[in-house]
């Protein structure tokens, strides 16, 4: 426990805590990314192989406050499209994990959360492309395999739920309830793997503390905004997740 300690840096922990809540509450408001505005900051705090597991710790330790505040705007039938695949899929990027190069992917995705923003007309347009609950299976298993390695890749599904006719409350429900699940199976294959050890779960820990408070918050500032304003934060969101995620690819 003594040598624990000394690898624990407390000024990291009392970061973490207060990134939990900002990137949490913006997150909750705007329908996704909080995961991905903390990869940049973790990776430069405790490296690269570090930030997944954080980061993915972190996310699934403030998920049950998110769920018990929308539990009543859940999407049932998406949830079970999405969920089996992407429990499997994390288990498949868990045993990848060290292995996986996923840096081009994620240039792809970026490049698709930009387009976003001319897909919905700059928010004024409700939906770009047809979407179909099926389209939930591959998504999950894709999603997950690249999110568990990553460490956040939330913002690529907001186009397939908005698509799908899911907006503001439900759609964050649904969200959160589908990653949930998804983040039983990433803590097992981290922990399984041998990837989530000693001072990462303090640090994850910090993070998730601080994600439960950002959870809180943000429910109050979502209940009073117009849907059109969420789907155009949400865009806003959508757009600067995918310039992050080029830019820390290409640095």
């Amino acid at each position: 426990m003594q040598e624990l300690l000394q690898d624990i840096n407390l000024l990291y922990l009392v970061i973490l805590f207060f990134a939990g809540i900002i990137s949490f509450t913006i997150s909750t408001v705007s329908g996704g990314g909080g995961a991905l505005i903390l990869v940049p900051l973790v990776n430069f705090m405790l490296g690269t192989i570090k930030t997944a597991p954080i980061i993915n710790l972190g996310t699934f330790i403030g998920r049950p406050a998110r769920l018990i505040l929308f539990w009543k705007y859940i999407n049932w039938s998406v949830f079970l499209y999405y969920v089996p695949a992407a429990m499997a899929g994390a288990w498949v990027a868990g045993w990848f994990f060290t292995k996986a190069e996923s840096s081009w992917l994620q240039i792809l995705v970026g490049i698709f959360l930009i387009s976003t923003v001319f897909q919905y007309r700059f928010g004024k347009k409700e939906r770009s492309f047809p979407v179909k609950l099926w389209f939930f299976i591959p998504l999950g298993f894709i999603v997950s395999i690249l999110g568990t390695i990553v460490g956040g890749l939330g913002p690529v599904l907001n186009p397939f739920y908005l698509n799908l006719g899911l907006d503001k409350e439900e759609l964050i429900a649904t969200k959160t309830v589908n990653s949930f699940f998804l983040g039983i199976s990433q803590i097992g294959s981290y922990a399984f793997f041998g990837l989530l050890h000693n001072e990462l779960w303090i640090y994850g820990i910090a993070l998730g503390l601080g994600t439960i408070i950002g959870n809180i918050i943000g429910k109050k500032f979502l209940s009073k905004m117009k849907n059109s304003n969420f789907r155009k934060l949400l865009i806003f969101f959508m757009v600067l997740s995918g310039i992050l995620m080029i830019y820390n690819q290409l640095k």
